[in-house]
């Protein structure tokens, strides 16, 4: 869903969208924001490079770390002038992570999300939803719920009665 497009002449809008997208989650540090999906759009106006990136939920307190982070890596390949905007909607999905950062995510013994259930409003669930998940260690299905909010707030911890390993998943938003 990012509204990021390969397609420029401007050769320095292409090397501030590289060198965006470059840059890596703070709390999940497997994934770049690109493959996350909160990298929305870069562009050059008037001499400064415009970021656009949409937190995964709100309130996400990695905003500011990434904010910093790609200033800081712009500001290192020469772009001078850098402005982070914060793109609230659309609202992030976990459907906009991609491929390879789910692939990412099971490699680093993290379970990726499924689908995000859209259709329609979202309820709200007091009590934990039921997902049907993988280990990624494994790839056993008879897992545990253990915590509903594992290391950071987008993720729960989980159990493998199988291999007996913890492991958080990334919750479908």
């Amino acid at each position: 869903m990012s509204t990021l497009t390969r397609e420029t002449a401007d050769p320095a809008l292409t090397r501030a969208r590289e060198v965006a997208e470059t840059v890596v989650d703070p709390e999940l540090p497997m994934l770049t924001l690109a493959d996350l999906g909160v990298l929305r759009d870069v562009a050059i106006a008037d001499g400064t490079v415009v970021v656009d990136i949409t937190p995964t939920y709100s309130g996400c307190p990695a905003m500011a770390t990434m904010r910093d982070d790609l200033v800081r890596a712009l500001h290192r390949e020469g772009f001078a002038d850098v402005q982070v905007r914060v793109a609230l909607s659309p609202a992030w999905t976990s459907d906009w992570i991609s491929e390879r950062g789910r692939s990412a995510l099971a490699e680093a013994g993290i379970s990726p999300p499924g689908p995000a259930r859209r259709e329609g409003p979202v309820l709200l669930a007091l009590k934990p939803a039921r997902r049907a998940i993988r280990c990624p260690r494994c790839e056993s299905g008879d897992v545990e719920l253990t915590s509903e909010f594992g290391s950071t707030a987008c993720k729960a911890l989980y159990r493998c009665r199988a291999c007996l390993e913890p492991f958080d998943h990334v919750k479908e938003i």
